[in-house]
């Protein structure tokens, strides 16, 4: 039971016989010192209001009503990658003081602890639980420790865990006090739907909630964030205030900022569905060479496979026809540029794929930049085509070690792609086709891993497409990740998700609809694609590459996608009947494959 106030007044016969042993000089003294009294002294430990109060790495936690220990709310934290869905909060407290720590916990390897306690940190955990259970631990904090943070996290790789009812007892510290109105509030890189927003942090906070006029859109830990689905040729008003455990600070000065046109990525002049399709146009293999005059009609977009660079690192794109050894049905180079424009004027698009498995390119230097637009223009040029397709597979595009931001990108080779590109969209102008072809390893596997991560070690090649892709979306066409030869990648239902079926290209599209966080890092959300710039990218038979999906599968990815039916387990966060369309590997493989892929796409959209 709790004590909150002083001893109550001796009356009666106690007074009496306490005055009688007074005066005797039995009884020298009858008031103790006064002992601070204990509480619980946790905000929120029942999450009965929301996170408030609460903390949790890469935007883990959430409050939900089942399960719950107590009241109708309980926390559910859901480790992720390298994120441990840590959850925590500074409290106030005592020097030199003894306090006892509890939560309520369900989950596997869920741990309760408390840090910066001035003596030794603690923590207690429990390696399986399918019910409630109760953990406890105590701590002394140091002689001059004014506060603590507790905590609790669960294990990399675990499915979520639930907390409930924490509390921290022992006396009061100082009631916390509010921090600084933050400073420095500024707009940096602005999409057609999307801000980028940074600032001066406040001493004392904890964290920061974001306002576009007036109403809170984002809450982050951070300095920095990325406001996400906004309109086009839109001017904003944004503030920020700062928070800690006694609320949240004045707002800062506002800033505005006006989102873009959209320029290119307005979708080309390409049908409202699309099917785009590689032409082994320089090359031959088990699937034979079908000339440009001989594509069948029902591909929107043909890339021609592949432009190649006479060096890794010179940036000098060659691009030739199958040699007569190798194909000998190819057409003479007159005529092939005589259907590429029979194709065009049927409204079909022709573009130049850069790379492939084989064309490694790596822009390390400004020369070699300016040699890839000039090469790549003289291409276009001499074959009249309608635009470019990057297909950088392998290890063209791999982040240096300490470039951590995709909205800031630092590499060379990154950094030198931006520009070029932008100088070939400047100078074909609206009309020019923009495709990209990455692997998920590249793309989506970006919400786990980024580059070789804040301490090192991890492969630098982890999303290095996301800064390419973030910087060049309002010029940008279609994206069709390559949804084959991946690994299993994990989804936004923090579940992995494997090549093959259904579930892997619904998976896979509604994280570039969505948008996520980078490595986990809610102050680094890669924002959504609209959905006429996303086609979903397979191979055309079980020949072309791992991971062919059948036809009825396909045909439930479009379903769950643009209907929300058929969708399975994965539970998609929209629904997108402006999906673009498809994209396969390749018009020859399925020609080889009597036209399943292209047959089953025009059924579907009644082409």
């Amino acid at each position: 039971m709790e004590r909150t106030g002083p001893p109550a007044r001796l009356t009666g016969a106690v007074a009496a016989f306490a005055a009688a042993l007074l005066a005797a000089g039995g009884l020298t003294a009858l008031a103790p010192s006064a002992v601070a009294a204990d509480a619980d002294q946790a905000r929120n430990g029942g999450f009965e209001s929301g996170l408030d109060g609460w903390s949790c790495t890469g935007g883990s936690g959430a409050t939900v009503g089942t399960p719950a220990h107590s009241g109708t709310s309980a926390l559910k934290a859901t480790p992720a990658g390298s994120d441990n869905a840590k959850c925590s909060q500074k409290v106030p407290v005592q020097p030199a003081s003894t306090y006892t720590l509890s939560a309520w916990v369900q989950g596997s390897y869920v741990y309760l602890g408390a840090e910066g306690t001035g003596t030794t940190d603690v923590s207690t955990w429990t390696q399986s639980s399918t019910d409630w259970k109760q953990l406890t631990t105590t701590f002394k904090t140091g002689p001059s420790t004014t506060s603590v943070s507790v905590y609790t996290h669960g294990w990399f790789g675990t499915p979520a865990y639930y907390a409930d009812d924490l509390t921290l007892i022992g006396p009061g510290g100082a009631p916390a006090e509010l921090p600084a109105t933050p400073t420095g509030l500024k707009a940096g890189t602005a999409t057609s739907s999307s801000v980028d927003l940074s600032w001066t942090g406040s001493a004392g906070a904890t964290g920061y909630n974001v306002y576009r006029g007036g109403t809170k859109v984002a809450s982050v830990t951070g300095t920095s964030t990325t406001v996400t689905g906004l309109a086009a040729s839109t001017a904003y008003s944004f503030q920020v205030a700062a928070t800690n455990a006694a609320g949240e600070s004045a707002k800062s000065a506002a800033v505005t900022a006006t989102t873009t046109a959209g320029g290119g990525g307005t979708g080309g002049g390409l049908p409202t569905h699309a099917l785009v399709g590689y032409l082994h146009s320089s090359f031959a293999n088990g699937s034979g060479y079908t000339r440009m005059a001989d594509v069948p009609d029902s591909w929107d977009v043909i890339d021609l496979a592949f432009g190649e660079p006479t060096s890794v690192t010179s940036g000098d794109i060659r691009f030739s026809l199958c040699p007569v050894a190798e194909c000998p049905n190819v057409e003479s180079v007159a005529e092939f540029k005589a259907a590429i424009k029979a194709k065009q004027a049927a409204g079909k698009k022709v573009l130049i794929s850069i790379g492939g498995q084989n064309g490694q390119v790596q822009l390390t230097t400004t020369a070699a930049r300016d040699t890839f637009v000039s090469s790549v223009s003289k291409i276009i040029d001499e074959y009249g085509l309608d635009g470019l397709d990057i297909d950088f597979e392998g290890h063209s595009l791999s982040l240096n070690t300490g470039d951590t931001d995709f909205r800031n990108p630092t590499t060379p080779v990154v950094v030198n792609l931006i520009s070029a590109v932008k100088t070939l969209k400047a100078k074909y102008g609206q009309k020019f086709v923009l495709t990209m072809a990455p692997e998920t390893f590249f793309v989506q596997l970006g919400y786990q891993y980024y580059g070789s991560g804040p301490w090192g070690g991890q492969d630098p090649r982890a999303g290095a497409y996301l800064p390419v892709i973030h910087a060049l979306r309002d010029d940008l066409t279609l994206l069709h990740v390559q949804d084959y030869n991946s690994g299993s990648i994990m989804g936004l239902d923090n579940q992995y998700h494997s090549m093959g079926g259904a579930d892997f290209h619904i998976a896979m599209t509604d994280m570039l609809l969505t948008g996520f966080p980078v490595a986990g890092d809610q102050t680094k959300v890669f924002p959504p694609l609209r959905p006429d710039q996303v086609a979903i990218g397979l191979p055309a038979s079980t020949q072309a590459g791992n991971g062919h999906t059948s036809p009825a599968e396909v045909t439930k990815a479009l379903n769950c996608l643009t209907k929300k039916t058929d969708c399975g387990s994965y539970a998609t966060h929209g629904t997108w009947p402006a999906l673009r369309g498809l994209m396969t590997w390749s018009i020859n493989w399925d020609r080889f494959n009597n036209g399943e892929f292209s047959k089953n796409f025009d059924a579907y959209f009644g082409s």
